[in-house]
């Protein structure tokens, strides 16, 4: 069969989309099995790069894209794999900074898809997508193949490949309906460290370490131990700071991402980096690698008159961090908040993060998911923070109340749940 485009967006839009599920009081039983027989009706293609491997509470998608510019910017041919995607699913798949275009992506998905067709347990739209990837990074003789986790990441379908360089940007209270407590999350991360591995941790609580300690990496370097970003201030661009690694130091760095919180990234990403060459990397790829980056959806200004910015900002560690930057980014700003959320994550802890912001109001919505909180818990744990809030019928709904009280002077933020960015930049884009 010749796939098209369509039929293999409607072969993943038919499978089992546990992203898009809403949760169950019994998590499905982990296991790589079906993974691992997919990957194996296809040749194995996860073994044919070497990969960087990333997890994290918060952090990893920047992080991963930090990564792969800076491969590409010392000459490597990088295959890039994150999610979720905010506009279409092609972005999730990208080698040398392009996503994959629709025919290649027919023909990739379309190849998972068949594979798939004699197993009896089938797979996920995560499994397929993820087998899709693998196979589109063979056919490409990728140099590395950069590769976020879906889930967590001992049973996540990604960790069927081995990681010459494991990441891991951060533990923090998310997910715990599968892994139960943050020491759950931290072994559950620490799950994708494979033998001989290097391991890069950003920041982790050093009530993990025991955790840490006791994969099988040979070795582990740790953030404000072993490399670090100091020295960060904001700039028009993005952010300046210094850079040390241990290979060497780099001052006075454009990292051409806004918030504080991408310091932390861009050095966990040049520390993996240089484990996984082995070697310092030039002074001159540091620059352009950091330099030319772009991470849509994470403290990315999309209008002017008013200020509109999105954040993805959807756990309490991750609202911290967003808090702190639009003080230092945005000083003196007002704020008029479209904010939903899914079940799974804390939202109310998650607005106890913001409120010490100058927020004038939240406008409460549903992000387009069954697994979405009904915007009027929203405004019910907005106002038990003093936050004034009411509900809109819809993230679109959601932006035209925000767009009028905000007028031409006040700032616009769409933060929470991934899930409403894309609407929303629709919305605000009108």
């Amino acid at each position: 069969m010749t796939w098209t485009y369509e039929a293999a967006c409607a072969a993943l839009a038919s499978s089992v989309d546990l992203e898009k599920q809403a949760i169950t009081a019994e998590p499905p039983v982990p296991s790589l099995d079906r993974m691992r027989e997919l990957a194996r009706r296809l040749g194995d293609p996860q073994n044919r790069a070497a990969m960087i491997h990333l997890t994290g509470t918060n952090g990893k998608t920047s992080t991963a894209r930090i990564t792969s510019a800076l491969l590409g910017a010392a000459g490597l041919r990088v295959g890039q794999y994150t999610s979720p995607h905010l506009e279409r699913t092609n972005e999730r798949l990208v080698v040398d900074g392009r996503p994959i275009d629709d025919a290649e992506f027919a023909r990739c998905v379309g190849a998972a898809v068949d594979a798939a067709a004699p197993m009896a347990d089938r797979p996920t739209f995560f499994e397929l997508l993820t087998a899709a990837a693998f196979y589109w990074f063979a056919d490409r003789a990728v140099d590395a193949a950069v590769v976020e986790v879906g889930l967590l990441g001992r049973w996540d379908a990604t960790n069927i490949a081995d990681g010459r360089v494991a990441v891991v940007t951060g533990i923090g209270a998310d997910h715990l309906d599968y892994a139960g407590s943050l020491a759950g999350v931290a072994r559950e991360k620490a799950g994708i460290v494979k033998p001989g591995a290097d391991l890069v941790l950003g920041e982790v609580d050093a009530r993990f370490d025991d955790v840490f300690t006791r994969t099988p990496a040979a070795r582990v370097l740790r953030l404000g131990r072993d490399f670090a970003m100091s020295g960060g201030r904001p700039d028009p661009a993005g952010r300046r700071g210094d850079l040390r690694t241990p290979a060497g130091r780099h001052d006075d760095v454009l990292l051409s991402l806004h918030g504080a919180y991408q310091e932390a990234n861009a050095a966990c990403a040049l520390a993996a980096v240089e484990a996984f060459l082995g070697r310092p990397l030039p002074a001159e790829a540091v620059r352009a690698g950091l330099g030319s980056v772009r991470a849509p959806g994470r403290l990315e200004i999309v209008g002017t008159a008013p200020l509109r910015v999105l954040d993805g900002a959807h756990n309490p560690a991750a609202a911290a961090a967003l808090a702190r930057s639009l003080a230092e980014e945005f000083p003196g700003r007002r704020w008029t908040l479209v904010y939903g959320a899914l079940r799974g994550h804390d939202f109310a802890a998650t607005l106890a993060e913001l409120r010490g912001q100058p927020i004038d109001s939240l406008v409460a919505c549903e992000p387009a998911s069954p697994r979405a909180i009904p915007a009027e818990q929203v405004v019910e744990a907005a106002r038990r923070w003093a936050i004034p809030a009411q509900s809109a019928p819809g993230v679109a709904a959601a932006v035209r109340l925000a767009r009028r009280r905000a007028g031409t002077t006040g700032a616009i933020l769409v933060t929470g749940s991934f899930y409403h960015l894309t609407e929303a930049r629709r919305a605000l884009a009108e």
